[in-house]
């Protein structure tokens, strides 16, 4: 019986090319669609998941409370061994400071290889490996990190490193000062893990690194290299460990405002939570699914169009079917077997189009996805649901309708629309296919335009042809000062300044001040940056009081901000100028100078901070040039031979300043891409639905429309009749879609301190883009129709 279903299925599809063709295709896009997405999310759900009793393990975070609420995924270095030492609840802490883009320099005969490690080095507490699952291949992890200068690295890292050769106790050098020998190698990291660093250092060696991160009493601050973790004993709950953490507050910063919150963040939410850097947020993995579910849902809905357009063709092969015995149940079955061969082979396809179109995904998300048919169980799962989920949401309908047929009636040919749903069911399924079109073309519009308003708005400074170069951690301020002028008598090179960032950076260091003769420190947190002199002329920073800064080596002056001023409760910038400023625990003082202009110091996801510029060498870590944009490339040459010429042993690299700050906005980036293909897709399966619905109009008013022609109607008022119906349509999607668009957009949009308004032109313009595609997908059939003449359309009357 089955096999007779797919034979007579399968005779129905070859005789019916074009219907197959364009069902195999809306169907295969919309599959494809869901199966990256499914691998997607599965993909960032499986992170970091396979580490023993991972439901135990957590980050110890920091919320600071002042006059905004600031999260960070650090505590104080001292925090972890003070825990440790106080309490019992963790069965396992561990500290780790990860420091990325050092050099790591090993020494190949004669030549020295140099490499740049962007997730860097990190210097670990040996419980580290106890608590998450990173086995050895090579050593003993109980030995090898236990004495300074010592490091277990990757077996990547060392194919990398020593190719074929044993990498056991080699020696790199870290960052040209420390000699690291190599006790052990760890098994390749997993790729759905967000613990990235490949070269894990001993704890004890990081004193003579960073002294201050391996410090036991530095509690006056937070640095995100810096993370602790716990592994709490069987019965401890989260809740427990929190009650006690605020007493940490009051017994190591007694006098601080009690702005540090100490909280325990779940090891299976470090991934998915934005405000600690987690790489992807759950909203937009729920994002997608719907997108997908929504392409799904239009597939089967220009299924069910064609299908239903196809019905009155088949009638009399049903109503015969139905003489010679038939039961409607067997019918029915027939076109689920009809419906299943097609998803069958649209699935097919999918799985054909999901492989060559993996690696774009992977690029655009920054992903390590792979699609393994064979050795992954949950994609076995969800294929065959999702092809049955479609078989029988787009075949049931249909189905049931065709085999609903009066035999008699059927072999008569006096069947009409309403004994197949009319036009009513057909036209309900085309607004839903353009209501979800015209959403994800809203969205589109208003992302594209929230980009398009980052990157052209004014944001207080030029950041256009400013090249950013490295400052070697080891440069003295002589040094830098050579190498600056160096750079500073290139043709093409303008102002070049010495600075911690630019204006607008992701890395920037906070800090609480006491300002003037006030007792207590300011509820709010400052930005503070390092800069030179040449700072204002580089960015063209603009003084609204005051004067700049004097060239100097050490803090000695103050530039701060319109939003700091404000913040201060001052009434005009003139009166800050003079005043002290106490920051960084008491340990450093200035006096305001100057008061500039706002800008942004930070994308426009946040807003404007109280800001402080001062000069110190000790803290520069960039050069920033104005260069030429029409010798760029001479230009760029040079500075690699003056800069490589000053630091032969570095990895010379530079960076424009417009894409680091391109570079805020990379999420959204990549959402609009993939929001501009689903569109398209959608449109594209919504078009297919148009052409079974045109089709069938035309079906069904041949005659109608040979008698409009022979009593004088032109071809304009032929067209109106179909025109007519698909802006009716369009209308009504546009109901629903509108409301719905614009509130999932506005609270996208809330991200944002500084966003677009939503105005009528979004609307009006995914409007007319639904118009002009509707209007060219009916127009052929419509022309066609229209152009027929009356005699044949009536020859049988």
């Amino acid at each position: 019986m089955i096999k007779t279903y797919f034979r007579i299925a399968w005779r129905n599809l070859v005789r019916n090319k074009t219907y197959s063709f364009l069902n195999v295709m809306g169907l295969a896009l919309s599959i494809t669609c869901g199966i990256l997405i499914f691998s997607l999310a599965q993909y960032h759900l499986s992170f970091d998941n396979f580490h023993k009793d991972s439901s135990r393990i957590y980050r110890f975070v920091t919320e600071q409370h002042r006059d905004e609420v600031s999260y960070a995924a650090s505590v104080p270095p001292s925090f972890g061994k003070a825990f440790r030492d106080d309490y019992s609840f963790g069965e396992q802490v561990a500290r780790i400071a990860t420091f990325e883009n050092e050099l790591i320099s090993i020494q190949s005969g004669e030549s020295i290889k140099k490499f740049k490690e962007p997730t860097g080095p990190a210097f670990a507490e040996t419980p580290f490996f106890d608590i998450f699952n990173l086995p050895l291949g090579r050593g003993d992890i109980k030995t090898a990190l236990a004495e300074p200068n010592t490091a277990v690295i990757t077996e990547n890292i060392a194919r990398k490193y020593f190719g074929n050769e044993d990498p056991l106790n080699k020696v790199f050098r870290l960052s040209n000062t420390t000699d690291i020998k190599i006790t052990g190698v760890l098994k390749d990291l997993p790729v759905n893990t967000d613990l990235r660093s490949e070269i894990y250092i001993s704890w004890p060696t990081l004193t003579s690194y960073n002294n201050w991160f391996a410090s036991d009493n530095a509690w006056g601050g937070i640095s995100t290299q810096i993370q602790c973790f716990v592994r709490l004993r069987p019965g401890i709950s989260p809740l427990q460990v929190e009650k006690v953490l605020p007493a940490y507050v009051k017994k190591y910063r007694p006098t601080s405002k009690n702005v540090h919150h100490y909280k325990l963040q779940p090891l299976s939410e470090m991934h998915f939570d934005g405000r600690y850097g987690g790489a992807m947020e759950k909203r937009n993995i729920w994002i997608l699914s719907f997108i997908g579910l929504f392409l799904i849902i239009t597939a089967c809905v220009n299924f069910i169009n064609l299908a239903t357009a196809q019905a009155l063709r088949r009638s009399k092969e049903i109503g015969i079917k139905k003489v010679l015995g038939s039961r409607r149940w067997s019918l029915f079955w027939q076109f689920i077997a009809e419906t299943a061969l097609i998803t069958i082979t649209a699935t097919m396809v999918a799985i054909g189009l999901s492989y060559p179109l993996l690696p774009l995904v992977n690029e655009w998300f920054h992903t390590s996805m792979s699609i393994n048919l064979l050795g992954d169980w949950q994609l076995w799962v969800f294929i065959p649901v999702l092809g049955a989920l479609v078989t029988f949401l787009a075949g049931s309908y249909p189905g049931l309708v065709l085999s609903g047929f009066r035999p008699i009636m059927a072999l008569k040919g006096k069947l009409s629309i309403q004994h197949i749903g009319g036009f009513k069911i057909r036209r309900t399924l085309i607004v839903a296919q353009f209501t979800i079109s015209l959403i994800l073309i809203m969205g589109m519009i208003v992302i594209t335009q929230q980009m398009q308003y980052a990157k052209q708005s004014d944001l207080g400074f030029n950041k256009e042809a400013v090249v950013i170069l490295p400052v070697v951690s080891d440069s003295t301020a002589v040094k830098m000062t050579t190498l600056r002028n160096k750079l500073a008598n290139i043709p093409g090179v303008g102002e070049v300044s010495l600075c911690s960032g630019a204006p607008a950076s992701e890395s920037n260091w906070f800090n609480s001040i006491r300002f003037d003769t006030r007792t207590e420190y300011e509820a709010f947190r400052v930005n503070m940056k390092s800069a030179d002199a040449q700072y204002l002329s580089t960015f063209d920073l603009k003084l609204v009081a005051g004067r700049n800064v004097f060239p100097s080596d050490t803090t000695r002056e103050f530039l701060i901000n319109e939003a700091m001023v404000r913040k201060l409760g001052l009434k005009s910038p003139q009166d800050a100028i003079g005043r002290k400023i106490e920051f960084n625990g008491g340990n450093n003082s200035a006096i305001v100078v100057g008061v500039l202009r706002d800008f942004h110091d930070r994308s426009f996801h946040e807003d404007i901070n109280a800001l402080a510029l001062t000069t110190d060498a000790g803290r520069y870590y960039s050069y920033a040039l104005k260069v030429n944009l029409e010798n760029i490339t001479a230009i760029l040459a040079e500075l690699d031979r003056a800069w490589s010429s000053m630091h032969p042993d570095r990895i010379y690299e530079y960076q424009f300043l417009d894409e680091q700050i391109a570079g805020f906005y990379e999420t959204e980036a990549t959402m609009l891409k993939l929001i501009r293909i689903f569109s398209f897709i959608a449109i594209f399966i919504g078009c297919l639905g148009l052409y079974g619905l045109v089709a069938f109009m035309v079906a069904q008013k041949t005659k109608e429309i040979g008698i409009r022609k022979v009593l004088g109607s032109s071809v304009a008022e032929i067209l109106w009749i179909f025109g007519k119906e698909f802006i009716v349509l369009i209308f009504f999607a546009f109901l629903l879609a509108a409301p719905f668009a614009w509130w999932m957009m506005n609270a996208w949009l809330q991200d944002f301190e500084y966003h677009i308004t939503i105005g009528p032109w979004v609307f009006v313009s995914a409007v007319g883009i639904i118009l002009a595609v509707a209007l060219s997908t009916v127009g052929y059939q419509s022309v066609k129709a229209a152009l027929m003449k009356p005699v044949k359309s009536l020859r049988s009357e």
